[in-house]
């Protein structure tokens, strides 16, 4: 175990308090979700371990989390509408609210100051003081909300699935200033910010393609994407919706898995016309880019969901296969792209592989695990 580990386990071993400048040792840590059991992992990355477990953070079916800028504390939005506040160090829950019915993700403010919640019931966005998990701002949309992101300016934005529209709420001044954009398309399901918080792509389940906004305009119209995308061709049963959040941009095109269809699509980044389509296993969850862009993981929906496809960006074509087990949920970068860990639920087990060799260095039990978040993420827009 390395330093920081030793350090840790030291103080807990004495029963002493971790030190102020301890969050320091952050850096190698994260999260994964234990969904069955209401739980959280704590994984080292480089020891390929687990070190620890937090309970008792209610229903984690489809959970997600965020990290303040300290990467000390986790945010994470249970199913159950539970807004729950975690020291990663200490290895407690230390703050926790029941802020709505049903909730669906959420996100954090580019100065870690605000969380915000995605809710489905009763719909809308309910927004939070990082610090005392007060809540500060309620915002009403008569619909279920998706898609929330966090964007530059201290402002969010999020669309809904009912009425087919994308809000951008600014909260720089205090309360905040809503925008309506109006004409996105038929139930929005999940959407997408680019790392430079300039781009927001909508993924539609009512209607072919997907909607763009550039969000550095003062009043952005919607640019439709793909509108002709599968029209000719009879689409599959739809057994997960594929998740946007989980994309990839890479070599100037995006990576977007399709709805309905065994295949992958690739979009140019400035202009957002279609350049190739790669035929995968099965339909794909997520489709994501490692941290180079030069290979894009995919893994895929019940009842093929025990593999994963890496596609070369170069060439577009599938160059590997990999199959780590029954239901493969997600998987998660190190930051510099040199190994991906990778979330086996009903096999009990978090799967790390060498992303250049694809060789498998370590297996962690977990209880059913989904997400796996690393402190990373604290410092990326739209993670």
């Amino acid at each position: 175990m390395k330093r920081a580990g030793i350090l840790l386990a030291l103080l807990a071993t004495l029963g002493l308090p971790l030190p102020g400048n301890c969050a320091g040792a952050t850096g190698d840590l994260g999260l994964v979700v234990e969904r069955e059991t209401g739980s959280l992992l704590v994984i080292d990355q480089s020891d390929h371990a687990a070190i620890g477990r937090i309970e008792g953070l209610g229903d984690l079916s489809h959970a997600s989390l965020v990290y303040s800028p300290d990467e000390r504390f986790a945010f994470v939005f249970g199913r159950d509408g539970g807004l729950t506040k975690v020291d990663i160090l200490d290895q407690a829950i230390v703050g926790r609210v029941m802020q709505a019915g049903n909730s669906i993700g959420g996100a954090i403010s580019d100065d870690g100051r605000l969380v915000a919640v995605s809710n489905y019931e009763p719909g809308g966005v309910r927004i939070f003081d990082t610090d005392t998990l007060e809540m500060v701002a309620d915002i009403p949309t008569g619909s279920k909300t998706v898609g929330l992101v966090d964007a530059p300016g201290r402002r969010f934005v999020f669309s809904l699935w009912d009425s087919g529209e994308t809000w951008i709420a600014d909260l720089s001044k205090g309360s905040p200033a809503i925008t309506r954009i109006t004409g996105i398309g038929s139930n929005p399901y999940d959407a997408l910010i680019t790392g430079d918080g300039r781009t927001y792509i909508a993924g539609l389940f009512g209607d072919d393609g997907l909607t763009a906004l550039d969000l550095w305009q003062d009043q952005p119209a919607p640019i439709h994407i793909l509108p002709d995308y599968g029209r000719e061709e009879q689409d599959l049963p739809v057994y997960k919706m594929p998740h946007l959040e989980g994309w990839a941009q890479a070599a100037g095109e995006f990576v977007l898995p399709a709805v309905g269809h065994h295949e992958v699509l690739w979009v140019d980044a400035n202009d957002f016309h279609e350049t190739g389509r790669t035929q995968t296993h099965g339909q794909p969850v997520f489709a994501m880019a490692r941290p180079d862009g030069r290979q894009v993981w995919v893994n895929f929906a019940h009842p093929l969901n025990d593999t994963i496809q890496i596609i070369d960006t170069l060439t577009k074509k599938v160059i590997h296969e990999i199959r780590p087990g029954p239901a493969v949920l997600h998987m998660e970068f190190t930051p510099r792209g040199h190994e991906v860990w990778v979330s086996v639920r009903d096999a009990g087990k978090v799967v790390v592989y060498d992303t250049h060799t694809f060789e498998q260095l370590a297996e962690i039990a977990a209880i059913s695990p989904s997400g796996i978040f690393f402190t990373a993420r604290a410092h990326r827009t739209g993670l």
